[in-house]
């Protein structure tokens, strides 16, 4: 009987010729933080759009509707970061608040 090759032969054949594939792990983006300022009845409004323009990097009007959000709201939303960036802004803020005599909160919460 004539056979056509050996079956055996044609799986090891393949085997050897299997490329192997390695699998990427996803990296993670990482967590995203919202930087938020909290009102109070001492901190000046003005003294509110400085910080934010200061640290937050906004335009005179971005910071007036953030501050008015804080305001009327009780809270607003200064910016999103990673957790380093914003653990600093939120100390620079604090910081900054006391050496003018101010008690604005300055916090920060997993967005």
């Amino acid at each position: 009987m004539v056979s056509g090759g050996d079956r055996n032969d044609d799986i090891d054949n393949e085997s050897q010729t299997d490329l192997a594939v390695k699998t990427r792990r996803k990296s993670n983006k990482p967590s995203l933080y919202k930087v938020l300022l909290l009102n109070d009845d001492y901190t000046p409004m003005e003294f509110v759009i400085r910080v934010l323009e200061i640290y937050f990097n906004k335009g005179h009007e971005d910071a007036t509707r953030i501050m008015l959000q804080v305001h009327q709201r009780g809270v607003g939303i200064c910016g999103i970061y990673t957790y380093e960036v914003a653990e600093t802004k939120v100390t620079q803020v604090i910081d900054f608040s006391r050496q003018h005599g101010h008690p604005l909160q300055c916090t920060m919460e997993k967005e």
